[in-house]
């Protein structure tokens, strides 16, 4: 009986132990979580004070009077930390691979506009069906996830850690 009880207060300690790990790991994975949506939240404020800044093809790095796609999303995550390589192209390489279904606010989200399956645009995913980058016209802007944007959707890449 002894034996049997000595076991069985192993068997519950056990228990107990292997619980409390998932538990752990859990906390971790939401103050990462957390930590990212924060992190989410600035870059997609300090895209939003350039609402309206014109479009340009081809502009340069850093200039805030004038972006295209690419360099919106490079200076935006760049003041915040987040270093880019200069076209969307090359940003659709860096950071982790998000299946479309989990796509979350602060993504890179890139798209095939000409529908040849080259990435030629790259948006900041804001949440809510909403993106954040520089369009032709009206320049930067916020649009809604329309059909077409779900069409020429190519992939996301998460690069907040």
């Amino acid at each position: 009986m002894l034996i049997w009880l000595i076991s069985a207060a192993f068997l519950v300690q056990g228990l107990f132990l292997a619980l409390s790990v998932p538990t752990a790991d859990a906390a971790a994975a939401t103050s990462n979580a957390a930590s990212r949506s924060a992190v989410a939240d600035r870059i997609i404020a300090t895209g939003m004070k350039y609402i309206g800044t014109p479009y340009y093809f081809g502009a340069r790095s850093g200039d805030t009077r004038r972006f295209d796609c690419s360099s919106f999303t490079q200076y935006v995550y760049g003041v915040n930390g987040i270093k880019l390589p200069r076209t969307s192209r090359q940003q659709a390489q860096v950071g982790t691979y998000v299946p479309r279904s989990q796509v979350q606010k602060g993504d890179l989200v890139f798209f095939s506009t000409k529908r040849n399956g080259r990435i030629d645009h790259v948006a900041i995913y804001m949440g809510d069906s909403k993106l954040l980058h520089a369009i032709t016209r009206p320049g930067v802007t916020v649009s809604k996830v329309t059909s077409y944007w779900s069409n020429t959707y190519v992939g996301a890449r998460r690069v907040i850690q």
